[in-house]
């Protein structure tokens, strides 16, 4: 059996022979393995008491979490989960795992402290792998912040979710072009991120890819990929609280209303939910139209709309 300590047991499986290309070793800093490189988070939440608990904790630096909240007045059941990393960010070499198991029932959001920062790498490239498991019943919101690849980045993420018949699942991602005041706009070498979601059994219910490589086949200034525009987010709702094509009507109606921003939803594989696209100029209409989206669906779903997350 594969140890927590062990590259393998936080390095994604069939990595792309693009990304393998960038496996070197490193000359000037910790290689793939050495102490704070390898980042650990094994959580399991369950319905204790009316709420949501943490039942199951393990945590490795540089990732960890503090006690869950309970700040939705209209969802006090729901457990809000802020991951944390010791650190700035993403360094080359840098192999990062999240499991988290949602018990039947349960009622969880999962989000980040702060927006995800990827610093340059020479001779390596950093990973994330994210294993979610929703129990039948059960409500998992996982929104991070954006992520800000800095310049000559790389970064691989795979979430793989697992998702019981009756479960909800609101999940989200935003990509930023960069350190835009300092010029730096899609000059990352490699961006690539994975999202594949089944039923507990196996079955596939939805895949996506977003793959970007600034001057090559994949270059996000190419119209059939972002086409100018410099900020891009998806949002997948699974979910059968509510008919996939009413769905798509109330989010295309929400994300109309959110000026500076094209976005395009659509019916996911099997009438499982509802997927959206969004572009922008800027990091805040794109976040605005997500918070609009999330907004919607929740009311739908959820019956409560999108509280304020305390960030600041």
């Amino acid at each position: 059996m594969t140890r927590r300590d062990d590259p393998a047991w936080c390095t994604p499986a069939r990595l792309p022979e693009e990304l393998l290309g960038f496996d070197g070793p490193i000359r000037d800093g910790l290689g793939v393995g050495a102490p704070g490189k390898l980042g650990v988070l094994d959580l399991a939440l369950a319905p204790r008491g009316g709420t949501t608990r943490v039942v199951r904790q393990y945590q490795r630096a540089p990732l960890h979490i503090y006690r869950p909240i309970h700040l939705d007045p209209l969802r006090p059941d729901m457990a809000f989960v802020f991951l944390q990393q010791q650190g700035d960010g993403f360094v080359q070499g840098d192999r990062y795992r999240i499991d988290v198991d949602c018990a039947p029932g349960s009622a969880v959001h999962l989000t980040t402290q702060a927006s995800t920062k990827v610093f340059g790498a020479r001779d390596n490239y950093a990973t994330q792998l994210v294993n979610l498991t929703v129990g039948a019943g059960a409500v998992l919101e996982y929104l991070p912040d954006p992520v800000v690849p800095f310049r000559g980045s790389r970064l691989f993420q795979r979430t793989a979710v697992s998702i019981a018949a009756d479960a909800t699942v609101i999940l989200g991602e935003i990509l930023l072009p960069g350190r835009v005041a300092r010029g730096e706009a899609h000059v990352y070498d490699l961006y690539w991120a994975e999202l594949e979601a089944r039923t507990p059994d196996g079955a596939l219910l939805l895949t996506d890819t977003l793959r970007l490589r600034p001057g090559g086949a994949g270059d996000p200034a190419s119209p059939a990929t972002l086409g100018g525009y410099q900020v891009v987010a998806s949002l997948y709702v699974v979910s059968d609280r509510m008919p996939p094509a009413e769905l798509v009507i109330a989010l295309r109606e929400a994300l109309a209303r959110v000026p500076d921003v094209l976005a395009g939803v659509s019916e996911l594989p099997a009438a499982c939910g509802v997927g959206a696209r969004l572009l922008g100029h800027t990091s805040q209409s794109v976040q605005a139209a997500m918070h609009a989206a999330w907004d919607r669906a929740r009311l739908g779903l959820l019956g409560a709309p999108a509280p304020d997350l305390r960030k600041g």
